[in-house]
């Protein structure tokens, strides 16, 4: 009896361990199954996939090879953008057409024209900017009264990119990438299907064309050392040369590429916050470095690990060059209207002034007439696009589709990760 009594005394505590373990044990399943989800949905949210977004109409999509979309994530489903669109002297009637091109409510937009246009020409810009009612009542493009003087091939043409990015930061903190523009690019999709298929994409995604191949670049380029006048002085000068040329550096790894780019609002905080002195360091060291705008934001991009996985090594662009390549591209026409549409690109550059291509976009591709805004869903009042009403409606089109498949081939491609920084 003794014996007996002993044994009933371990069988309770036997049941409560056991039932214990068991509950450690489902825990532990559940909590790894959530992880790997986790994970999982990281991945897959870059991905178009199948489904339809609310509140937003989807075009008919024929191209069985593009996927459709699905609702992007609840809390933010539309992404903002924030464009900065230069010019210099003539610029005027360029940059104005490529705004009302761009324009979308849920966007920023800062404009600048640098110190050699004239003042007449700012301050029309000015005028224009104030007159318009639907800028007024939106609220949302800013204009730099006090220009700074540009150089393409030295490092104005950064320092102005950079103040313009600091402009938009202090302005909103709503927007998701940072777009540099001239007013030689023009689009070649709505913002209803930029906004509708970027929805679809990581929002912390940099689009910077980039390579560590200088090739001739590095003899013609990285070595020279030039101080550009346009840091000191008020009138335009090409760049000068020192008769001393320096090595390549050993801190950090130089990288090439496009001056054109698509930035996430983090990658552009971190260089103009400078938290970390790497932004600010190459900054210096490009201050005497010959066409800076195509290496800086490479290099500071390529040498910070954080960020190294979030580079798309595409800008955006489609661009001509002649053969063999001029400091310039080639000036697009007519002639060139189906290869632009081919690359899928959501923009092109670069134009002349009110060249008839133009004209053909206008019609062809972005719905445009009479010098109005581009329509979207957030299109109202008679005549069309002359109000404001609901800018969370989108109207994606073929745009759109065409988009897709260019996001389709660069970033969920299998090798996008071996086109990082290499």
């Amino acid at each position: 009896m003794g014996s007996l009594s002993m044994e009933k005394k371990w069988v309770l505590p036997l049941i409560i361990s056991s039932l214990f373990c068991v509950f450690l044990l489902v825990t532990s399943f559940n909590m790894g199954l959530i992880s790997s989800l986790h994970t999982i949905n990281s991945v897959l949210s870059i991905f178009p996939v199948r489904g339809a977004s609310v509140n937003q109409t989807i075009p008919v999509f024929v191209e069985s090879k593009i996927p459709q979309f699905v609702a992007p994530p609840a809390e933010k489903s539309i992404p903002r953008l924030a464009y900065l669109i230069s010019g210099s002297r003539g610029d005027l009637e360029k940059l104005w057409r490529t705004l009302l091109a761009l324009y979308h409510p849920l966007n920023q937009y800062v404009l600048h024209l640098d110190l050699e246009s004239s003042v007449e020409e700012r301050l029309e810009l000015a005028s224009r900017v104030e007159k318009n009612p639907v800028f007024v009542k939106v609220g949302n493009v800013h204009m730099i009264t006090k220009a700074n003087m540009v150089t393409y091939r030295g490092p104005t043409m950064v320092a102005n990119t950079l103040h313009a990015s600091a402009i938009l930061l202090k302005q909103s903190k709503e927007w998701d990438w940072f777009i540099n523009l001239s007013a030689s690019d023009y689009p070649l999709v709505t913002q209803d299907d930029l906004l509708f298929t970027f929805s679809m994409l990581k929002r912390d995604l940099n689009f910077v064309e980039h390579t560590s191949q200088l090739g001739w670049k590095e003899g013609q380029r990285a070595k020279p050392l030039i101080i550009d006048p346009g840091l000191y002085k008020s009138k335009k000068t090409d760049v000068f040369w020192a008769t001393e040329k320096r090595e390549l550096p050993t801190t950090f790894k130089l990288f090439t590429g496009s001056a054109w780019m698509v930035l996430s609002r983090s990658f552009v905080e971190f260089c103009i916050w400078g938290y970390d002195n790497l932004p600010r360091t190459l900054l210096m060291y490009y201050t005497n470095f010959i066409s800076s705008p195509e290496g800086y934001f490479q290099t500071v991009i390529c040498n910070v690990p954080e960020y190294v996985s979030t580079t798309v090594n595409h800008d955006m662009h489609y661009i001509a060059w002649d053969n063999p390549p001029r400091q310039h591209p080639h000036s697009l026409n007519l002639n060139d209207t189906s290869k632009m549409i081919a690359s899928n690109a959501p923009f092109a550059r670069k134009f002349k002034g009110d060249d008839p291509v133009l004209d053909k976009i206008d019609k062809e591709l972005l719905g445009r007439s009479n010098g109005s805004f581009t329509p979207g869903g957030w299109c109202s009042g008679k005549p069309k696009c002359s109000d404001v009403g609901n800018p969370n409606r989108l109207k994606p089109g073929q745009g759109a589709r065409r988009l897709a498949r260019l996001l389709a081939r660069i970033v969920s491609s299998p090798k996008f990760s071996q086109n990082q920084c290499k």
